[in-house]
């Protein structure tokens, strides 16, 4: 009777478990144009930034050499959605303070890294990108997460050619699954070594967005993994039918077990020879 009870109990958690990381399976033909892609990490920038990324330059090279691209958004104080990745101004500019405490006018009047480049709006990247390149982007968590995800989502809807979204923000990704749900959405996340070392999540989220508990709200199509050995909810993702991406894949990184691995791969300061996996 004891052994009945234990399977039984171990059944139902497994269940529950099943539930929590269920994700929801890509349609193939919509993941069809980053099924192998090699998308430049915030374009096609040189490692010193005499190139800087998320530039508009960076994103001109990265299309006419053929790579999809991945870029971050967020806004500025006065509502603009800019590309940039960083919270604050401080590591790109000579300035410093968070990004969203500067009107649009003042963020494009600091130059990137002491070139000429500028912080571009989103609307000039994909002005520049032309549908020439699958996008993948990525939208920054913020307070106003709403505000953003509504002003992208006004962007995305304008454009040709493939993209998808993604955030490490469960927030932002449950709002495309509510306000879009034929866009490809993912999750991004690593391993929970990784968010503590970040130090500003307490444990209980460092283990909630490692374990991805949170699948069973935000329904992504894609999981998007850095660092660390894959947890078991990725590995048993794919298995469900969810498709998988992979940042950054560096010149030192395992190329060959990550083709393996992942269905698209985010790289930077090297130029891969093939882009798309046959």
């Amino acid at each position: 009777m004891g052994f009945l009870i234990a399977g039984i109990v171990l059944s139902v958690l497994f269940v529950v478990y099943l539930f929590l990381v269920m994700p929801q399976r890509a349609d193939k033909a919509k993941f069809a144009p980053f099924q192998g892609l090699m998308a430049a990490h915030r374009g096609l920038y040189e490692k010193d930034q005499s190139v800087p990324e998320n530039s508009l330059e960076a994103f001109r090279r990265a299309a006419e050499n053929g790579y999809g691209v991945e870029l971050d958004v967020q806004l500025s104080k006065d509502g603009a959605v800019v590309v940039f990745h960083d919270d604050t101004v401080d590591r790109m500019t000579t300035e410093k303070g968070r990004v969203d405490s500067f009107t649009l006018e003042e963020l494009q009047a600091m130059p990137l890294k002491g070139t000429a480049h500028r912080m571009p709006l989103f609307t000039d990247v994909m002005a520049v990108l032309d549908g020439k390149s699958p996008t993948i982007v990525e939208l920054k968590s913020t307070p106003n997460y709403h505000e953003l995800c509504e002003k992208t989502l006004a962007i995305l809807r304008t454009l040709k050619g493939p993209y998808c979204v993604e955030s490490f923000d469960p927030r932002i990704v449950r709002w495309f699954y509510k306000n879009a749900p034929d866009l490809v959405r993912g999750q991004l996340t690593e391993a929970y070594s990784y968010w503590r070392k970040e130090g500003h999540l307490p444990v209980w989220r460092c283990l909630l967005m490692h374990t991805l508990f949170i699948n069973f709200l935000t329904h992504p199509q894609f999981i998007a993994f850095g660092r660390g050995h894959r947890p078991l909810c990725m590995l048993l993702g794919r298995r469900l039918g969810a498709k998988t991406v992979f940042w950054t894949e560096r010149p030192d990184s395992d190329h060959e077990t990550l083709a393996k691995r992942y269905d698209c791969r985010i790289f930077e300061h090297c130029r891969p020879e093939t882009h798309y996996r046959a």
